[in-house]
C-alpha cells in the first residue's frame, strides 16, 4: 500500500459516494488508475463494502447495551458464533479480565434487552454476565481515521 492507496481510502472514508472520476480530479491521477486501486484494495479486503452510517436513536434504538459474558473455558469462539446471530447485536469481542466476551447491541425498549439478557444467560456455555446501559455517547467514530 502506497501513499495514493491512501490518499484514495482517506477520500472514500470521508465520502464512500464519491465518484471514481471525482476522486481521480481530486488526486490528478487518471479514472483508471482510480478503478484499479479501488478494485485491488477491494480483493485484498482492505476496504470491506459500502454502507450508510445509520443514526440507531432517529431509527428507534434508543438503549445501547454494553455486555460483558463470562463462558466456560473452551467454548468462547462457538459461544460468541451464536451470540453474535442475534439481529440485536452488532459486536461481539473476545476481551481480556474478569468477562471473556462483550457484546454491544441496541434495543428499542428495556423489555427488549431484558429478554435478550435472559436468552444469553440460558445459553448453555454462558457462566453469567453483566450488563451496562449507555446513558450518553461522547464519541462513537465509525470510520478509522488513516
Amino acid at each position: 500500500m502506497d501513499d495514493l492507496d491512501l490518499k484514495i481510502l482517506r477520500i472514500l472514508n470521508s465520502d464512500a459516494r464519491k465518484s471514481y472520476r471525482d476522486i481521480a480530479r481530486e488526486l490528478d491521477v487518471s479514472l483508471t488508475t482510480v478503478s484499479k486501486r479501488i478494485k485491488r484494495l477491494e480483493s485484498e479486503g482492505v476496504i470491506e463494502g459500502y454502507a450508510p452510517i445509520l443514526n440507531a436513536e432517529k431509527l428507534g434504538f434508543d438503549i445501547h447495551a454494553i455486555i460483558g459474558v463470562k463462558i466456560l473455558h473452551g467454548k468462547i469462539l462457538e459461544t460468541e458464533r451464536a451470540l453474535a446471530k442475534d439481529p440485536a447485536v452488532y459486536a461481539v469481542f473476545d476481551s481480556t479480565g474478569d468477562w471473556d466476551a462483550i457484546i454491544q447491541a441496541r434495543f428499542r425498549t428495556r423489555a427488549e434487552l431484558n429478554e435478550f439478557v435472559k436468552r444469553v444467560l440460558e445459553h448453555e456455555n454462558v457462566e453469567k454476565t453483566y450488563t451496562q446501559v449507555v446513558l450518553n455517547v461522547t464519541k462513537d467514530e465509525k470510520r478509522i481515521l488513516i
